[in-house]
C-alpha cells in the first residue's frame, strides 16, 4: 500500500547549511569521477540502498533545478536539486514524500583524498511526531552501513562507472 504523499517545505541551501544532522564520510579507493558517475547512475542507487527505482525527470545536462523521483518500497519521493557542482557535489530537497518530515535535504560531496576520493554524505530533516524524531538517527546509521555497499558495488566493476 502506497504511503500518503504530501508536500514538503521548499527549503533551500540555507536550510542545509544550518544542518546539525547526520554526517558520514566514506573513503573510496577510486578517482572522484568514478564515484560521481556511480551517483548519476539510477540503477546503481537500487543496488546499494533500499531503493526500488530512481528516475531522472529532467533532461541532461543536470544542474540546480533538476528533478528526480525515487521509490523506496511503498514511498515515493519527488526531489529537486538545490546544489549541483558537476563532478563533485549534489544536494537535493524533498519536494513531496511520504516520510514523516515537513522538510528534508540530502547532500553528497565527493572530494579528492589520498588513494582516491572520499564521499561525504549529510542530511537535515525536520521530523514530525511521533515517529519522525527517529528518522535522523536511522538515516545516519543506515548510511554508515550503506556507503560501504556503494564502495563494493564500484569495486566489483569500476569500468561500469568509467574507471
Amino acid at each position: 500500500m502506497r504511503q500518503k504523499i504530501r508536500d514538503n517545505e521548499p527549503v533551500g541551501v540555507d536550510y542545509l547549511l544550518a544542518a546539525k544532522g547526520p554526517h558520514v564520510k566514506q573513503p573510496m579507493p577510486f578517482p572522484k569521477e568514478v564515484v560521481w558517475n556511480a551517483l548519476l547512475d539510477p540503477q546503481a542507487w537500487t543496488e546499494w540502498l533500499p531503493i526500488t527505482k530512481v528516475e531522472w525527470t529532467s533532461p541532461q545536462p543536470y544542474g540546480v533545478g533538476t528533478t528526480r523521483t525515487v521509490e523506496i518500497g511503498d514511498n515515493i519521493v519527488d526531489e529537486t536539486f538545490i546544489i549541483w557542482e558537476e563532478g563533485s557535489r549534489m544536494a537535493f530537497r524533498f519536494d513531496r514524500s511520504g516520510f514523516p518530515v515537513t522538510a528534508g535535504v540530502e547532500d553528497y560531496h565527493v572530494v579528492d583524498a589520498p588513494g582516491g576520493s572520499e564521499l561525504h554524505w549529510s542530511c537535515r530533516m525536520s521530523p514530525t511526531l511521533p515517529r519522525g524524531f527517529l528518522l535522523n538517527t536511522q538515516m545516519r546509521l543506515g548510511f554508515r552501513f550503506m556507503l560501504p555497499k556503494l564502495k563494493k558495488l564500484i569495486a566489483a566493476d569500476p569500468t561500469r562507472f568509467g574507471g
